[in-house]
């Protein structure tokens, strides 16, 4: 896609996001009925992530030459996303000992949804065990996306130990991925109405724009607390980006149709292939874009990680439990790893989070005193969650 075609396209993304926020704010509940306009756009660009991934990962790994280069990106690679995501952390649990949003906090009786609930067995063990799936096609089919990463690499793998047998099949897998990075083009051309839709619905869903205000209101200084900590996240990442990776703000720019879909997909795996594209059109190179970014999609997930941390320390004061430096600690190392296990899907936070209280022995049921505005904050961690993707890529692309 050209530069001027680009830019444009992103300004009628922008444009169709403001204009949802808009029209669900006065509109109210008449806004839901556009919501299949949105689940249009969604599922158009969910159903272009598996053949993405599977041929971007296979083809990059083949275009490597030297299977020992895999190892020194895919170190990198690990050791970039567990650095920063493990900052996410700590920004994330510094702003909420400053802010102290709990203090004060009148607790209700909430009812926490089931599939938030059943998940309260789930264990650190469970992330390792998500690595390999028995069945590629229900993982598939679930969008599981790790098992499916950890697969294709070792395909690739074993291709590369093949000799001159292994080229027609990178070829095949070459032509796939070229073939879907044209498919995301043409979906992109859906975005402005579908982000419009998407955001308009949800907005409606809570009840237009005073009813949004109202359940704001009720956990204002949470909000206030996550998004001053993904604020200053998003500062680190730029710095990142300037004096590690040398670039300047065109890049940022550059990635603004895949941040702005990402806030209004809350789903940094749908967002996937668009972050792939116009990590493409920036000029990084095609091994960090085939390689890093899916990665980063499903194990790189700042924003959900710090999050997390925020909201366990919120709920921990909103209860009157004061959590000592050692249960921080805990909080520290368990939601980095829960961040990991983070299914790159609207709201997996919430799921996920589930790990971090039962680590520090708090009750789940505080989880209800975020269900109403975690929708909204999902939106803002979604966007670091593919800001942190995107910064990755060049950083890898730079040191490797």
């Amino acid at each position: 896609m050209s530069h001027t075609h680009a830019m444009a396209l992103l300004a009628f993304i922008i444009l169709g996001a403001v204009g949802g926020v808009f029209f669900g704010w006065y509109a109210g509940d008449t806004a839901t009925q556009i919501s299949w306009l949105g689940t249009l756009f969604l599922n158009a660009l969910k159903m272009t992530i598996i053949p993405l991934i599977i041929a971007s990962i296979i083809s990059g790994i083949g275009s490597l030459g030297d299977i020992r280069q895999l190892g020194r990106m895919g170190g990198f690679t690990v050791i970039y996303y567990t650095i920063t995501t493990a900052l996410a952390v700590l920004t994330g649990l510094l702003v909420v000992n400053w802010i102290q949003p709990g203090a004060g906090i009148q607790l209700t009786q909430t009812t926490v949804p089931d599939h938030i609930l059943a998940k309260q067995d789930t264990g650190i063990s469970d992330i390792f065990l998500s690595l390999i799936s028995p069945n590629l096609i229900s993982a598939a089919s679930e969008t599981q996306l790790l098992p499916l990463i950890v697969f294709a690499i070792l395909f690739a793998m074993a291709l590369t130990t093949l000799g001159t047998k292994s080229k027609p099949v990178f070829d095949v897998f070459d032509g796939i991925n070229e073939a879907m990075m044209r498919l995301v083009v043409w979906v992109m051309h859906l975005a402005p109405i579908g982000i419009f839709a998407l955001i308009a619905a949800r907005l409606g869903n809570a009840g237009g724009g005073e009813q949004f205000l109202a359940e704001i209101k009720a956990v204002g200084l949470h909000v206030v607390t996550v998004l001053t900590g993904l604020f200053i996240h998003g500062i680190t990442l730029v710095l990142i980006m300037l004096f590690i990776a040398r670039r300047g703000f065109d890049y940022l720019l550059g990635m603004g149709r895949a941040l702005v879909t990402a806030f209004g997909t809350a789903s940094s795996s749908a967002t996937l292939p668009l972050t792939m594209e116009c990590a493409r059109d920036n000029q990084v190179d095609a091994k960090a874009v085939k390689f890093v970014l899916p990665l980063g999609a499903t194990i790189n997930m700042d924003g959900t990680a710090l999050y997390e941390a925020a909201a366990v320390l919120f709920i921990a004061q909103a209860y009157g439990i004061d959590l000592s430096m050692t249960q921080q600690a805990i909080v520290f190392i368990t939601a980095t790893l829960a961040a990991i296990g983070a299914a790159g899907i609207p709201e997996a936070g919430l799921v996920t989070m589930v790990i971090v209280l039962t680590a520090v022995g708090l009750p789940l049921d505080g989880i209800a005193l975020l269900l109403a505005v975690d929708w909204f904050l999902d939106r803002f961690r979604t966007t670091i969650n593919v800001w942190g993707d995107s910064v990755g890529a060049v950083v890898i692309d730079r040191l490797t």
